[in-house]
């Protein structure tokens, strides 16, 4: 091969190393400039405005739109919520007199020389009234809970003192039907925000007096490694299994309990307390002979 023949192969051999050092280059860029997109996402700085698009490859273009309009979705939604969260503590704060008005009057009614019927009619508004109260003072608390304006605070505690409050502030409601209400008494400590722990066990023991007609609601508590599991087990009427993973969703009711005072938000809020301190609830349930509600805490 004479020497004109190897120039010629020398400068396609260049060109080619240039064309390849070019594009890993090119991509690099590509890749750094989708990082850079990322990071400004994460952090909240992100703005489609900073970037050249006509220095842009068609990856980082598109790239760019679709972070724009995510941060754009995310800032609706933050906006959407704030508004819900704002229309709830008005409505709390608007309907916290006229609601215990409702309550007092429907009491004092209830001491009044009534006929069967207006007896009837005065109970029906009181339970409402209870039932209205208990929906907004739990959606107040959801709300809060969901934007960080309650923090729970976890400690290491023992577990007795808690439980036999909730025992002893639900026994009369069980009492009043004809329900056991028992509490194994225990030594070990977990850690957990007491005052939302309460309410999230208190929520659950309500349930299970609520659903129960007959028999034992038992309140144990089990040690693990890793975790305290808190059994919470009725006698009751069951939860079918097909509808086991709904009841912790925001409102569902099952069919079998709508004849039963409730709103379906109770369940909801226990398992949010509990898994915004770490720990998680499950539930086993044979129809018509009774639930145990398991929750499990860190230890």
């Amino acid at each position: 091969m004479n020497e004109i023949g190897w120039i010629i192969i020398l400068l396609f051999f260049l060109l080619a190393t240039t064309i390849v050092l070019w594009n890993r280059k090119k991509t690099e860029n590509t890749i750094e400039t989708i990082e850079n997109m990322l990071d400004a996402a994460m952090d909240g700085s992100f703005t489609e405005t900073s970037f050249d698009e006509s220095k842009l490859s068609a990856l980082e273009t598109k790239f760019a739109h679709y972070l724009s309009a995510l941060e754009t979705s995310s800032h609706n939604l933050t906006l959407e919520k704030d508004r819900i969260n704002s229309l709830i503590a008005d409505i709390s704060h608007q309907t916290k007199t006229p609601i215990a008005n409702l309550l007092l009057y429907s009491e004092l009614l209830k001491e009044e020389e009534l006929s069967a019927s207006a007896r009837t009619n005065v109970e029906a508004i009181y339970r409402q009234s209870e039932k209205l109260r208990f929906l907004i003072d739990s959606l107040v608390k959801l709300s809060r809970l969901e934007n960080g304006i309650i923090t729970l605070l976890p400690q290491h505690t023992p577990l007795q003192p808690m439980l036999q409050n909730i025992a002893e502030q639900y026994s009369l409601k069980a009492n009043e039907k004809g329900l056991y209400l028992q509490l194994y008494d225990t030594d070990i400590s977990a850690t957990f925000d007491p005052k939302w722990t309460a309410e999230a066990l208190a929520n659950i023991v309500d349930n299970a007096i609520k659903y129960t007609d007959r028999g034992t609601i038992t309140i144990s508590v089990t040690n693990y490694e890793m975790f305290v599991k808190i059994d919470i087990a009725d006698t009751g009427i069951g939860i079918p299994e097909s509808e086991q993973p709904k009841i912790f969703t925001r409102f569902y009711r099952s069919a079998s309990t709508r004849e039963q005072e409730g709103i379906g938000i109770g369940l909801y809020l226990a398992r949010q307390i509990i898994s915004d301190e770490g720990g998680y609830i499950m539930v086993a349930s044979i129809p018509g002979k009774g639930s145990t509600f398991s929750v499990f805490l860190p230890k």
